[in-house]
C-alpha cells in the first residue's frame, strides 16, 4: 500500500478498503475543502483491533456487545478515514462529501467545520501514544490531500480539540504534532 492516490472523480483514496457510511451528506455548494481534522477513537474505549468502530461508522453497531454502546447507539457519526494501530486505512465517506465527524465546531470565525474539512480518525485514546505506522500513514494521506485540496496548509491541520475546545480533547496530549508536521511536505 505504498502507492496511494486520491481519485478526484470519486473522492476516494485508492487502493484501500471503502466501507460506505450512511452518515454523510453533500457539502454546501461552492464550499472549498481547506482543513484536516485529526481525531481519535476506540470502541470500547481503550480497546483496539475490534470491529466496533467500523460498525459504528456504518450504522450497524451491536449495542448488546458492550454495556457502554447503549449510550452511543443513536449517534450518527462518521469520518472520511480511519487509520488502525497497525496502519490499515479504511474509508467511510468520499472526500467530496461531508462526513459527520466534528459536531459543533468553529475555527477562525467559521462554524460547522464539517462543511469544509476532512476528518481522519486514528485508532487510539487520549492517554496512549500512537503507533509509528499511524503517523507514517497519516503523513502519506495528508500529503496527498494537500496536493488534491491546495487550501489545506500546515496551519489548517488541526485536532478535534482545536475546533471544539472544552467539548473534545482528541487526539490528546500523546499525539506528536511536531513529528507529524515534520513528515509533511
Amino acid at each position: 500500500m505504498n502507492h496511494l492516490t486520491v481519485n478526484s472523480q470519486t473522492g476516494l483514496l485508492e487502493p484501500i478498503v471503502y466501507r460506505p457510511s450512511p452518515h454523510y451528506d453533500e457539502r454546501p455548494q461552492g464550499t472549498l475543502v481547506d482543513m484536516v481534522v485529526v481525531h481519535s477513537i476506540s470502541l470500547p474505549a481503550g480497546e483496539f483491533g475490534g470491529s466496533a468502530v467500523e460498525e459504528f461508522f456504518c450504522g450497524h453497531l451491536d449495542t448488546s456487545s458492550h454495556p457502554t454502546f447503549t449510550s452511543i447507539a443513536a449517534l450518527k457519526v462518521s469520518a472520511h478515514l480511519f487509520i488502525r494501530r497497525m496502519g490499515e486505512i479504511i474509508q467511510f465517506v468520499p472526500f467530496n462529501k461531508r462526513a459527520w465527524h466534528a459536531g459543533e465546531s468553529y475555527f477562525q470565525g467559521k462554524t460547522h467545520c464539517n462543511n469544509f474539512s476532512i476528518g481522519i480518525e486514528l485508532e487510539g485514546t487520549d492517554n496512549v501514544p500512537y503507533a509509528s505506522i499511524q503517523y507514517t500513514q497519516l503523513g502519506k494521506v495528508i500529503n496527498l490531500l494537500m496536493q488534491a485540496y491546495p487550501g489545506i496548509t500546515l496551519d489548517r491541520i488541526l485536532g478535534h480539540v482545536d475546533i471544539a475546545p472544552g467539548r473534545k480533547t482528541d487526539p490528546g496530549p500523546f499525539f506528536d504534532w511536531q513529528h507529524l508536521k515534520g513528515i509533511l511536505l
